[in-house]
C-alpha cells in the first residue's frame, strides 16, 4: 500500500491508542512486522500553549517508522500550526482523529465530533494539507449514531481536500467498542473513493484480517486493542497473507520473554515508577489466558519495581509447565 509516495510493507499496521501505544509498545509491534504506527493523540491546542506533554508525545525513534503524527481539534488553523509544530519531529505523515469517541475529546467538538460537521472535516484536512508537505491522513468512524451514518461522505469530503488515505472504523461514536464491528461501511467507503482505505474493527487474529480485506476490498487492516500482550498478532497476519498459512502463537516463555522486554524499554522512556505503574496492565494483557491468570493479575496490580516484576514473571512461568 501506497499513502502518498511512501510505499508500505505489510497488511496490517497499529492503532493510535491513548495510554497504551506508546513509543515503547510501537517500537516492538514495528519489529513484529506492523506496517507502520501512528502516535498516541496529541491536542493540537495543547501544541499551541506549548504543553511539555504534547511535544514529548510526538517523540518518534528510527526503531518505529515509519510513523506518522496523529492530533486532534476542530480549529483549521490552530491544526495546521500543530501540523507545521510536528514536522520537527520528522513523521512520515500527520494523521487527523475524526473518530475518537471519548466524551472528554468529543464533548470539545474534536474526534468523532467532527463528523457531525462534514464540512468542517474538510476544512481541516485542507488547512491541514496545506500547511505540510507529506502526506496526511484522516481516521473517522461509521458516523456519530446510527440515525447520522455518513462516513461515505465524510470520507469523499476528505479526499477532495486532500486526504491521501483514510481509516474507517465500522462503529458509530454512540457504540464506542461494544457491538460487531459493520464492515459493509468499510466497503461502502473503499467504493467512494480513490485513495487507500484502512479497515478498522474487530481483526482479532489473522483469518479476521484476510476476511475483512476479502469482504471489503480494503488495502490494509489496522489493529487495536488486539495486539495489547499480543504484539506478534502483526507477524501472524503478515504470514498468513504472505504462505496462506496460519502459523502458531508463541508459547508462554516467549510471551513473558516478550514481555519484560515491553516492560524494559517502557522504564527506559519513562522511568521505572511511571513505567511500573502502566505495566501492571500490560502484564494483565500479556497473561491471559495462563493458568492462575487472575491471582497473578492481582499481584501485578501491586508491582512497583522491574525486580519485583521479575519475580512474578518466574512464578508465572513455574505454573505454567
Amino acid at each position: 500500500m501506497k499513502i502518498g509516495n511512501i510505499e508500505f510493507k505489510g497488511k496490517a499496521c497499529l492503532a493510535p491508542m491513548a495510554g497504551t501505544a506508546d513509543r515503547a509498545f510501537r517500537e516492538l509491534c514495528r519489529g513484529y512486522g506492523a506496517a507502520f504506527c501512528v502516535t498516541e493523540m496529541v491536542s493540537s491546542k495543547g501544541i499551541a500553549f506549548n504543553s511539555k506533554k504534547s511535544a514529548e508525545l510526538m517523540e518518534i525513534s528510527s526503531e518505529e517508522r515509519p510513523c506518522g503524527v496523529q492530533i486532534f481539534g476542530d480549529e483549521p488553523k490552530v491544526m495546521a500550526e500543530a501540523a507545521q509544530f510536528a514536522m520537527q519531529f520528522f513523521p512520515e505523515f500527520i494523521d487527523i482523529n475524526m473518530g475518537c469517541p471519548a466524551p472528554k475529546i468529543s464533548s470539545n467538538g474534536s474526534g468523532s465530533a467532527l463528523m457531525k460537521k462534514p464540512d468542517l472535516c474538510g476544512e481541516i484536512v485542507y488547512a491541514v494539507s496545506k500547511a505540510v508537505d507529506i502526506p496526511v491522513t484522516v481516521k473517522i468512524r461509521k458516523g456519530w449514531d446510527e440515525k447520522s451514518v455518513n462516513a461515505v461522505e465524510v470520507a469523499k469530503i476528505c479526499e477532495n481536500a486532500g486526504a491521501s488515505a483514510i481509516t474507517v472504523h465500522g462503529r458509530t461514536r454512540e457504540q464506542f467498542y461494544q457491538p460487531p464491528a459493520d464492515w459493509t461501511i468499510i466497503k461502502k467507503v473503499k467504493e467512494s473513493v480513490t485513495i487507500p482505505v484502512i479497515g478498522n474493527g474487530d481483526v482479532t487474529n489473522a483469518e479476521e484480517a484476510g476476511r475483512m480485506i476479502e469482504e471489503t476490498n480494503c488495502d490494509m487492516v489496522m489493529v487495536g486493542r488486539a495486539a495489547l500482550g499480543n504484539p506478534w498478532i502483526f507477524r501472524e497476519i503478515n504470514a498468513y497473507f504472505d504462505t496462506d498459512k496460519l502459523i502458531f502463537p508463541p508459547g508462554p516463555a516467549e510471551k513473558i520473554s516478550v514481555m519484560l522486554k515491553h516492560i524494559q524499554k517502557l522504564i527506559e522512556y519513562k522511568g521505572e515508577y511511571i513505567g511500573m505503574r502502566e505495566a501492571r496492565k500490560h502484564v494483565a494483557w500479556y497473561i491471559k489466558g495462563f493458568k492462575g491468570a487472575a491471582e497473578f493479575r492481582n499481584i501485578a496490580g501491586r508491582l512497583t519495581t522491574f525486580d519485583e516484576l521479575i519475580e512474578l514473571s518466574k512464578q508465572i512461568y513455574k505454573a505454567q509447565v
